[in-house]
C-alpha cells in the first residue's frame, strides 16, 4: 500500500524556517500548548536583556575600573548578581582573565552549559559535537578557524563549563581604547571574545 507522506504533520509545514516556527507557534497556540503572550514576553527578554551586551557592559568596566574587576575575578557571583546579572544559566560564575601569557577558552563538553544572564542563548557552534570535542584536544586549531592567531609565547587554556560552574573570559583591552568611557568600550566587546574564540574589536582611527 503507498504511503501518504501527506499524513505527517511535517508536510503541512511550509519549507522556510521562519514560516515554520509561525506555523507551529500557530498549531500550538490552537490546541492551548502556549500563550502567545508569554511566548513574545520570553523573545522579547532574550533579545533585548539577556544577550553578549550584559557581558560587554561588564567587561567595560572591569578595563575601566581595577577596583570592580579585582572583585569579579576574586568572586564573580556577588558582583554580578549586584548588576542584575544571575538566575537560571547564570549560577556558580567564574571570570577568567586573558593577559600576554594566558588566553583563556570555554567550552562545555558534556552538553552546552553556557552564562545565558550574560551571553544570552548560546550559538549552534557551541553545542556542536565538533567544537566540544576539539576544543580541548586542539584549541590552537580551533582558534585559528575562528580568526585567531596567539603568539608563540601564549599558552592556552581551555576551561570545562559545567553544571556547577560557568566561565566568562576577561579579554585583554585592545590597544587605542584609552579615554574611552564605559559604553564605548562595551561596544568593542564581542560574544566570541568572551567565550575566548575571538578577541575584540579594534576602535575606529579618529
Amino acid at each position: 500500500m503507498p504511503h501518504d507522506h501527506s499524513d505527517h504533520p511535517h508536510a503541512l509545514l511550509p519549507p522556510d524556517p521562519a514560516l515554520r516556527v509561525k506555523a507551529l507557534e500557530t498549531i500550538l497556540t490552537r490546541k492551548g500548548l502556549i500563550d502567545p503572550a508569554a511566548l513574545d514576553e520570553i523573545i522579547d527578554t532574550y533579545q533585548t536583556k539577556v544577550g553578549p551586551q550584559n557581558g560587554a557592559r561588564v567587561v567595560a568596566r572591569a578595563w575601566s575600573d581595577p577596583a570592580f574587576k579585582a572583585a569579579l575575578l576574586a568572586d564573580a557571583d556577588p558582583v554580578l548578581s549586584e548588576l542584575g546579572y544571575y538566575g537560571r544559566q547564570g549560577e556558580h560564575m567564574v571570570v577568567v582573565e586573558n593577559t600576554p601569557e594566558q588566553h583563556n577558552m570555554v567550552v562545555c563538553t558534556l552538553c552546552s552549559c553556557y552564562p545565558w544572564p550574560l551571553l544570552g542563548i548560546p550559538p549552534g557552534w557551541y553545542k556542536s559535537d565538533a567544537y566540544r570535542a576539539r576544543a580541548v584536544r586542539a584549541p590552537r586549531a580551533v582558534l585559528s578557524e575562528f580568526g585567531v592567531t596567539l603568539p608563540e609565547g601564549t599558552r592556552v587554556r581551555v576551561w570545562d563549563s559545567t553544571a556547577e560552574v560557568r566561565y566568562l573570559v576577561l579579554p585583554m583591552r585592545p590597544e587605542g581604547s584609552e579615554g574611552l568611557d564605559e559604553d564605548a568600550l562595551a561596544a568593542l566587546v564581542t560574544r566570541d571574545s568572551m567565550v575566548g574564540t575571538g578577541l575584540p574589536k579594534t576602535p575606529e582611527a579618529p
